[in-house]
């Protein structure tokens, strides 16, 4: 598997400025659509009934990427640094903001998907570039005893500024109009969610055809089809196991803290939707992925861009199955 893997690492599939802009943009929108069902008593509930709220944060800030660090070790002979990298960047994300939509079908508590996802995105300036900073530093450090990698520059500071334009400031003006302007919000609500799922799957819906289309442009040369059909099979074989492995935690953890079923349901979907989009947004650009530096990631922008899709499956085949199951 690994051979065919490394053929994504010399992918350049880089954004041209407008279309850069383009996603930002979609992003900010998406995040303030987000925000405007995001009330302070939602984080005043934290406080309230913390249980439940803890342990999920703790599953999604501390319990995923730890295991996902955990898994790429276990698996480094057979994937690339760059395919674990995009791993531990995908785990380093908060919440995807369709995980509230999976957990209401799930017939899950949807309060506690609500405020997961309203601590996870509201923190996520901090603990996104620590988390990949962390995790990200202790798998190149490791890994390089003995595949002799060269060492990654990760910029703590640049991400933490970028995510802070791209989340924090659309979150705190979607919360600042959602208090001020009550009725309005109220009106908007149901629109902007759904506006906010289509250009959300709409954003990795362009940042993934561009993949693909890189891919045949940057490894067409020299390889037959099938060759690079395969690259693109196995990334998905790794996708799809990390993906399981999140949701695993999720419910893993609701169940060794003995939470209500109806919490783990919420808890499984919202560790195993990632806001890869948000994690692609930073692959692609240049002043936080230097590509004097980050000349080789492919990988790990294929495994960002692959999650956007499959998540969205995996929710639904998740949210399905939990639903036609009896919470007692």
């Amino acid at each position: 598997m690994k051979k065919f893997l490394e053929i994504l690492d010399p992918l350049d599939p880089n954004l041209g400025a407008g279309e850069m802009t383009l996603v930002n943009i979609i992003l900010a929108l998406v995040m303030f659509g987000v925000a405007l069902g995001i009330k302070l008593d939602t984080f005043k509930d934290v406080f309230r009934f913390p249980k439940s709220i803890i342990v999920g944060c703790m599953m999604q800030w501390v319990a995923l990427p730890l295991v996902t660090l955990l898994v790429a070790l276990a698996f480094n002979s057979v994937i690339t640094p760059m395919v674990a990298l995009g791993m531990i960047l995908v785990a380093s994300c908060p919440g995807g903001n369709i995980s509230n939509f999976m957990s209401s079908y799930a017939q899950g508590n949807i309060a506690l998907s609500v405020s997961m996802t309203a601590v996870t995105t509201a923190f996520s300036p901090l603990i996104t570039p620590l988390n990949f900073w962390l995790y990200g530093t202790l798998y190149c450090n490791i890994v390089s005893l003995n595949n002799e990698i060269p060492t990654l520059v990760i910029p703590f500071g640049d991400m933490f500024e970028q995510i802070m334009l791209l989340l924090g400031l659309p979150i705190v003006a979607g919360m600042l109009f959602a208090h001020y302007f009550p009725k309005v919000t109220q009106k908007l609500l149901k629109p902007s969610q759904i506006l906010s799922i289509i250009l959300f799957m709409g954003m990795v819906g362009v940042s993934f055809t561009k993949v693909v289309t890189s891919l045949g442009d940057n490894t067409g040369a020299g390889l037959d089809g099938m060759t690079i059909f395969i690259a693109i099979l196995c990334a998905f074989v790794v996708v799809i196991a990390h993906n399981v492995t999140a949701l695993c935690t999720g419910y893993g953890g609701g169940t060794l803290f003995r939470l209500p079923r109806i919490d783990r349901r919420s808890m499984t979907i919202e560790v195993g939707i990632q806001n890869s989009g948000l994690g692609l947004i930073l692959l692609f650009n240049d002043k936080i992925f230097d590509p004097t530096i980050w000349d080789n990631n492919g990988g790990m922008i294929f495994i960002t861009a692959i999650w956007g899709v499959w998540h969205i499956v995996s929710g639904l085949i998740t949210a399905s199955i939990f639903r036609r199951t009896k919470l007692v």
